[in-house]
């Protein structure tokens, strides 16, 4: 296996920064979310966390675009994996709920919850939101049957309104056989033809 350069090792370290980072998000919250514990997490010393993030705002404000770049990914690959023809609408929803439902979500809600109080936080968040936001359009878009494009934006929103209430309520309350059917009702109630 050949070295890694300086350049390679330095990403790596701030990689592993920003996925304990995550992991401890969703482990401790927001709040029981320290640097040593994600220094103790990503296994590295204090002056390479202190290297790569002055501050755990600026480390927050990079884990926010990290979870938002981890969550195009996924669902570029959500917009892969949906089968056209009549039953894309069941199979985007499906494909969304499970992506809106992992520890990436959670991290990321813990972030917005965050965000309420604090200022700063939320204005980190928006450019990541917004990028997010464009790639849901642009999947739902494409899948979705034309129509009416007030319905169809609202369509997408009452979705995302209910994923997210769905990976809240699952933190108490973990019931696929429910969320199932809130999904199936969405479907038959915002898009008819599909």
């Amino acid at each position: 296996m050949p070295r890694l350069t300086r350049a390679q090792q330095r990403e790596r370290t701030r990689q592993r920064l920003l996925d304990a980072t995550v992991a401890c998000l969703v482990d401790h919250g927001y709040a029981g979310t320290t640097t040593q514990r994600i220094q103790d997490r990503a296994q590295v010393s204090r002056g390479a966390l202190l290297h790569h993030f002055g501050a755990k705002d600026e480390l927050f404000v990079a884990a926010i675009h990290h979870i938002a770049d981890h969550q195009l990914d996924r669902l570029r690959a959500v917009a892969a994996a949906v089968e056209p023809g009549p039953r894309a609408v069941r199979g985007l929803v499906t494909e969304l709920h499970a992506a809106m439902s992992g520890p990436l979500f959670l991290a990321g809600l813990e972030l917005w919850m965050a965000a309420r109080t604090d200022a700063s936080l939320r204005q980190a968040l928006l450019p990541a939101e917004r990028r997010l936001g464009r790639a849901l359009r642009e999947v739902f878009a494409a899948v979705v049957p034309p129509g009416d494009q007030d319905d169809a934006r609202l369509a997408l929103e009452s979705l995302l309104m209910i994923l997210r209430g769905l990976a809240l309520t699952s933190v108490l309350r973990d019931r696929a056989d429910v969320a199932a059917d809130v999904l199936d009702l969405w479907v038959r109630r915002a898009l008819p033809a599909s």
